[in-house]
């Protein structure tokens, strides 16, 4: 007879097998189909789920908890490794205010519609806009590797969706502390409240980053330089771990460190020669955990609620992507004088706003905390990626190509970058 820590490890075993080998079958498909990966693995999830119940696996189990955490933490530290600080220069206003006041505006504008549309309170309406106010750079990455655009605009976007996925995750614990009791908030308790778990958070990121970093990439004292893969993953945890049991923002932390580590040559910190080995373990480790991510949100989906709320959540999710989204862009892109940006680049950032795998974590976090209404939250938070993505995701190329935005392959030269062309006036 087995005893009961051996069933774990076996169903432990099981899930991340069983998920892995369906994820690398569909993410297969998703290339032949020419469709974003992550909305066939939530359609894989309702079927091996819902459908066969392949896969069982409540939202509250640490299982899961621990999948959705780690996964989020790192694919977050992944999505700042990937900025070059160095190609901000001309548009970081822009990315600054999409990346803060964007969020809280996305937010502030879908927890209206929600509160009205869902007949949620204004607490579980503004958790909501919260939860689903960041864009994905795991989805946009790789769209973008399949679409070259310009740039000025890549460059912007990216950046936006992996900065404001550490603001969102901030605003949603902030939000659900104040409902579960642990907190309780004014305007300017929530403000400081606010800053010191984004600061707090930027702190801790940046000396374990640049700690780590400084052992792997040092000429002098470089002592882990044959373990900088390892080092990596182990920033990436090592970071939100200590965030959160400083009780500042693990998510800031881990996005901080993983800024550092993209940009260590800025520190005199050379990781030239281990840098194929990083990415292949980086690109990997993310893939596995969009995989789990979105198979195992898709396996959770509550058809009864969605069916309960559909229509309501379609209004709510067109509303975040055709008014919230044009309104923040508007508001956070034109007084930036310096970036110069054109109709037809504005147009563009109007409609790429892909919802993914934070999003997706952090309702799943949520459901695991049992609160009123994390049902009705999941199911919007799964309708808006399974929509954003399917719509927009699917699309861009076109969008872009329409627009003039996309740069012809002739157009690049032979090392594969695409060209900084000039705006036009």
């Amino acid at each position: 007879m087995e005893s009961a820590s051996t069933e774990i490890i076996h169903h432990i075993f099981y899930l991340i097998v069983f998920v892995c080998g369906l994820g690398m079958v569909v993410g297969r498909l998703s290339r032949w189909l020419k469709l974003p990966d992550v909305a066939l693995f939530l359609l894989t999830g309702i079927l091996a789920g819902q459908g066969l119940h392949w896969i069982v696996e409540p939202s509250t189990s640490i299982v899961n908890q621990l999948i959705l955490t780690g996964g989020a933490a790192l694919i977050l530290f992944d999505g700042g490794r990937n900025i070059r600080l160095t190609g901000l220069k001309k548009v970081w206003f822009t990315v600054a205010m999409l990346s803060v006041p964007g969020v809280l505006i996305t937010g502030g504008l879908v927890a209206v519609a929600a509160h009205f549309l869902l007949d949620l309170g204004w607490s579980y309406a503004m958790l909501l806009g919260a939860v689903i106010s960041s864009t994905d750079p795991a989805t946009l990455i790789p769209v973008f590797k399949q679409v070259k655009i310009l740039p000025k605009v890549r460059e912007t976007v990216e950046s936006e969706s992996a900065f404001n996925d550490a603001t969102g995750s901030i605003l949603t614990f902030s939000i659900l502390a104040v409902i579960i009791g642990t907190s309780e908030v004014t305007l300017a308790s929530g403000v400081l409240d606010f800053l010191k778990t984004a600061l707090g958070g930027v702190a801790v990121g940046a000396a374990v980053g640049f700690g780590v970093s400084y052992l792997v990439g040092h000429s002098r004292f470089g002592e882990l330089k044959d373990y900088a893969a390892i080092a990596m993953l182990m920033t990436s945890l090592g970071a939100y771990l200590l965030g959160d049991i400083l009780h500042v923002s693990g998510f800031m932390a881990t996005f901080v460190a993983g800024l550092i580590w993209g940009n260590a040559k800025l520190f005199k910190l050379d990781m030239t020669d281990k840098h194929h080995e990083m990415e292949h373990v980086a690109e990997n480790v993310t893939v596995i955990m969009r995989m789990l991510i979105f198979i195992l949100l898709g396996s959770q989906v509550d058809f009864g609620v969605i069916y309960e709320y559909l229509l309501p959540s379609v209004a709510v999710i067109l509303i975040f992507m055709l008014v919230a989204r044009p309104i923040t862009v508007l508001l956070c892109a034109l007084p930036d004088r310096k970036a110069k940006w054109r109709r037809n680049e504005l147009v563009f950032m109007f409609w790429v706003r892909e919802t993914g795998v934070i999003p997706a974590a952090l309702s799943g976090m949520i459901a695991g905390t049992g609160i009123q209404h994390a049902d009705v939250i999941a199911s919007v938070t799964f309708m808006a990626v399974l929509l954003t993505i399917l719509i927009q995701a699917s699309t861009t190329g076109i969008v872009a190509r329409k627009l003039g935005l996309e740069i012809a392959e002739k157009d690049k030269p032979p090392g594969g970058k695409a060209p900084v062309l000039p705006a036009k006036s």
